[in-house]
């Protein structure tokens, strides 16, 4: 199987490159370990400190301290058509990192597309495979080494029909096809009427609207759709202030269990270096 390549780099002054490595690690786990085996992709996660780094062959994932237009932020891809995304620094830059990461893997090229019944039912559409989209609020998250990580949702997610044996998503927070959960959203196209349409669920209530503008735009579908949604909170950091403890305190425990490992590997190597007395 094919192995994809990121590379993470941030410019931002906030993240110390120790934490960075730290969460590539968790980064890298959640490829391995939760994504792979349920959408077949494999992947590495890796940290360079400048993107003159980066070798050739690698797909960035760019943490920036401020994004002047926030329609930047996300998925996009250069002039030779290889995905890179852009995320600004907030206190949940790892959850945005995740989003990323694993939409990038499961449709690096941005265009991948499937078929299923319209969210009335009636019809059929193209959905955009968004893997991260209709559950990415910071609520449906779950911790890898202390560090917080994005939901996704899985390829039966798109079923026409319900069934209460089916896992939706990873963490099972969507409970039955195209659900669409506070703070997410979820994009497709109409053969019927020739419009892509987009549900959000951004205010007390899911809500569908026209994509207008997306056919006169360049990029992939995805690049198009992201910079035509709402600027959401995912970008703005977490707002449940329990969560963000949890994050805060499970990071401590984390550095804590560090700090003992590194006094037992030390003591190893300095049993093994220790000089040899000569008889």
């Amino acid at each position: 199987m094919f192995i994809h390549q990121i590379a993470l780099v941030s410019q931002s002054k906030k993240i110390k490159f120790s934490d960075l490595t730290k969460a590539s690690a968790a980064l890298q786990k959640q490829a391995t370990k939760d994504l792979s085996p349920i959408w077949g992709v494999k992947a590495t996660v890796d940290v360079f400190e400048n993107l003159s780094d980066i070798p050739l062959g690698y797909w960035p994932v760019i943490i920036m301290d401020q994004l002047d237009d926030p329609s930047a932020a996300g998925y996009h891809d250069d002039k030779n058509h290889q995905p890179y995304a852009l995320v600004e620094y907030s206190d949940s830059w790892t959850l945005t990192c995740s989003h990323e990461i694993c939409e990038m893997l499961v449709d690096p090229y941005g265009n991948k597309m499937k078929s299923g019944l319209s969210p009335n039912g009636k019809e059929r559409v193209h959905y955009l495979v968004e893997v991260c989209d209709p559950c990415e609020d910071s609520a449906y998250a779950y911790f890898i080494n202390g560090f917080l990580v994005s939901d996704f949702y899985t390829p039966d997610y798109f079923d026409s029909g319900s069934s209460g044996h089916t896992r939706y998503s990873f963490k099972n927070s969507i409970q039955k096809p195209c659900q669409i959960l506070k703070n997410g959203y979820l994009s497709w196209y109409s053969p019927k009427d020739k419009h892509w349409h987009q549900a959000t669920y951004f205010g007390s209530k899911v809500t569908t609207h026209v994509l207008k503008g997306l056919e006169n735009m360049e990029g992939s579908l995805r690049s198009r759709v992201d910079r035509l949604t709402r600027f959401n909170d995912l970008l703005k950091g977490i707002k449940n202030k329990t969560l963000l403890k949890q994050q805060m305190d499970l990071g401590k425990i984390t550095n804590l269990a560090g700090n003992d490992m590194q006094d037992h590997w030390e003591q190893e190597i300095g049993m093994l270096l220790k000089p040899k007395k000569i008889r």
